[in-house]
């Protein structure tokens, strides 16, 4: 179990991102296209947060020509370039998967700042 620790200890990134569910977050993601790499960004609303140490995930929603489209990102990852806050929620759930079943000015998240 030890050596399983030394080598996640090596991937562990020392600048977690500070983000909360319920924020809109832009995730800057490095694309590996042949043998050029680039980065796409996916903005959207953090839904949810899991596991914790190097396992740890987040999930980011967004509606993309009237599609409800999910993403599951390690926040660990080399890939994840940077998470970046746009704006923050106010929320009172660790997980927002009931905006899923909403549609429109309903499938919101108020702001924190008025």
């Amino acid at each position: 179990m030890d050596a399983l620790k030394l080598i996640a200890q090596d991937s562990i990134k020392e600048t977690v991102p500070a983000f909360n569910i319920g924020d809109t977050v832009r995730v800057h993601v490095r694309i590996q296209d042949g043998n050029k790499s680039r980065i796409q960004m996916f903005e959207g609303i953090c839904i949810a947060k899991k596991h914790g140490g190097i396992s740890e995930t987040f999930t980011v929603r967004r509606v993309a020509h009237g599609v409800g489209v999910e993403r599951v990102f390690p926040i660990h990852s080399p890939s994840v370039d940077k998470v970046e806050v746009v704006r923050q929620g106010r929320v009172r759930r660790a997980k927002l998967y009931y905006l899923r079943g909403k549609v429109g000015k309903a499938a919101k998240v108020k702001s924190k700042f008025n």
